[in-house]
């Protein structure tokens, strides 16, 4: 019997399917005869006791432009009663509005499976939760102070600036070694956002490549190199790198060895990690991790299928309790 999976993502029109995972894994599902509804964040709500979503059951299939079929009309549902399975795939930011959605999900523990891990997302965003790993990364600083900025920007030459909660290779600015306009950007990054800020240097190992590892529970489940496109240091394919099949390098297997069981843990199902030249942790992505389309293409392998198997092991292993 297949299981009542409802996809909290963004809107089904706007979606590119040649490579967006939420929709690798709809697909996933539905051959596996899951029955698929989809919903919008802003719909989330309580009310005595009960956490409900207005979503509507959908079909999709491979075909741009045509991809996705509407089953039903938009009701509300009880998502304890309703749904087996919650997949938590809206894009970030990591806002208040994201943080209050993991609230709110977090309340159906025990009831219904809600992947990734609702408050594991909350208290592992990005940024933060890599640093529970310092002994991978390059040298860092978060801060928001001009003083500490300029110190270490000193002290390590040519640096990268990131926001602290960005997402998709957005707002990451390379300040060359002279410091050249650091203080006017700072200025910027502070106005603009109220948390600290990442600086690291900049890593000339990233023309090589910024590899996207996939963990599926733990373990893992495929990669691919990414690399700048022409005129460009930053590698995400959303900002125009290309992606190559590649393996793991001796360091990059010692990183996952070393998160593994911790993902497995904390219930962070989907998970996918950066590694700029085989080296240097940069980050541990949870919140809608990306990648398995293109390293399936690469690959031949079926990511979206070895996330289900975990789900459907995760979602037996609750029944049972």
């Amino acid at each position: 019997m297949g299981l009542r999976v409802a996809i909290q993502m963004d809107p089904l029109e706007g979606i590119n399917i040649g490579g967006d995972s939420s929709f690798a894994l709809m697909l996933a599902a539905q051959a596996r005869d899951h029955a698929l509804w989809h919903y919008d964040v802003k719909t989330l709500a309580w009310e005595d006791g009960r956490i409900t979503a207005w979503a509507a059951p959908v079909s999709v299939r491979p075909i741009a432009g045509d991809h996705f079929r509407w089953e039903g009309e938009r009701t509300k549902i009880d998502l304890a009663k309703d749904i087996d399975v919650i997949l938590m795939r809206q894009d970030p930011p990591f806002d208040l509005g994201y943080i209050t959605a993991t609230l709110l999900l977090e309340r159906l523990e025990g009831e219904t499976l809600v992947v990734n891990d609702p408050a594991s997302v909350r208290n592992a965003p990005e940024k933060m939760f890599v640093l529970d790993y310092a002994r991978f990364m390059p040298p860092t600083l978060i801060a928001r102070k001009m003083e500490d900025v300029r110190a270490f920007q000193r002290q390590h030459g040519a640096v990268v600036v990131k926001p602290l909660h960005g997402n998709g290779g957005k707002a990451i600015f390379r300040i060359e070694a002279d410091g050249t306009n650091l203080g006017a950007l700072f200025e910027v990054f502070n106005q603009t956002w109220p948390e600290p800020h990442m600086v690291q240097p900049f890593l000339p190992d990233v023309a090589k490549g910024d590899k996207r590892i996939v963990l599926v529970d733990g373990e893992f489940a495929g990669a691919i190199n990414r690399k700048p496109g022409e005129g460009e240091f930053r590698s995400n394919l959303a900002q125009g790198g290309s992606a190559e099949a590649c393996g793991l390098t001796e360091r990059e297997e010692e990183i996952c060895a070393a998160m593994g069981p911790e993902l497995k843990r904390r219930g962070l199902v989907f998970v996918g990690i950066d590694v700029i030249g085989g080296h240097w942790l940069t980050e541990i992505n949870v919140t809608s991790p990306t990648g398995i389309v293109a390293i399936d293409a690469f690959n031949g392998t079926d990511t979206g299928g070895k996330i289900w198997d975990a789900i459907e092991r995760r979602f037996a292993a609750m029944v049972r309790a």
